[in-house]
């Protein structure tokens, strides 16, 4: 009775284990799929002329945003003062580093959007404060970028405080932390070449997406290959093991 109670033990976590890892070799396939589309989809509106506030406006009532990522815009406007996060934890070529992100106003002040103005590397002094970046109230600037979708989330404990330096930002929660209407986008700036006061030049090489579809399609190789290597492993000591021990009883 024993031996057939640790028999289902077994066979339950086997199962278990392989869903486990199917579904996650599917949804790294997924992911991959997905990637693949978004190289396809930016590649395509690369060569289509800028968006302005206009567009993004009715792209946004027809719910149409996400379909523009990868199209550049030229959007006139003013930075919000007091809008200025660094994102923390934000690699690039290897190296630890943050994301600066500013409130863009549109000049009619209906709409609003948050600009990932460059990347800097983080400074090895954690005692340091955060950059500045000119942010002149009242002046117009023009800026030059491409639509991309809001800022990758890290897994994090608890909800952002806030402050100049995050680990995330929602911007639905910004729009109300800041009062401004956000759009639920962003615009990774390409134009003009800028510097933080420090006299440090924020690096604009922004990579299409984080990570490739090939990784994608490895992870999921690596969980299907996991699944196969537990269906082997029941097979043979569950199933074959078992029946070639007991033949020579037999005999």
């Amino acid at each position: 009775m024993h031996i057939r109670a640790s028999r289902w033990v077994i066979t339950v976590a086997a199962l278990a284990a392989v869903a486990l890892t199917t579904s996650l070799g599917v949804w790294q396939w997924r992911r991959a799929e997905f990637k693949r589309a978004l190289l396809a989809q930016q590649q395509a509106q690369q060569s289509a002329q800028p968006l302005n506030w206009q567009s993004l406006r009715e792209a946004a009532a027809d719910g149409t945003l996400d379909t523009f990522y990868g199209r550049m815009v030229r959007l006139r406007g003013r930075w919000v003062p007091g809008t200025l996060v660094w994102l923390d934890n934000r690699p690039r070529h290897g190296q630890a580093g943050w994301i600066a992100l500013t409130a863009l106003r549109a000049p009619e002040g209906e709409t609003a959007v948050v600009v990932q103005r460059g990347w800097l590397p983080r400074p090895t002094d954690p005692r340091r404060p955060a950059p500045s970046l000119a942010t002149p109230e009242g002046e117009d600037v023009e800026v030059l970028g491409r639509l991309a979708p809001p800022p990758s989330k890290l897994w994090q404990l608890g909800s952002e405080a806030p402050g100049p330096i995050r680990q995330n930002i929602d911007l639905g929660a910004a729009a109300v932390e800041w009062n401004l209407p956000l759009m639920p986008v962003s615009v990774q700036q390409t134009e003009p070449v800028e510097s933080t006061l420090d006299g440090v030049p924020l690096q604009r090489d922004w990579p299409v997406v984080a990570v490739p579809p090939e990784k994608h399609v490895g992870y999921a190789v690596q969980w299907f290959a996991l699944a196969g290597l537990i269906v082997a492993l029941y097979v043979w000591f569950q199933i074959l093991l078992p029946r070639r021990r007991r033949i020579p009883l037999a005999r």
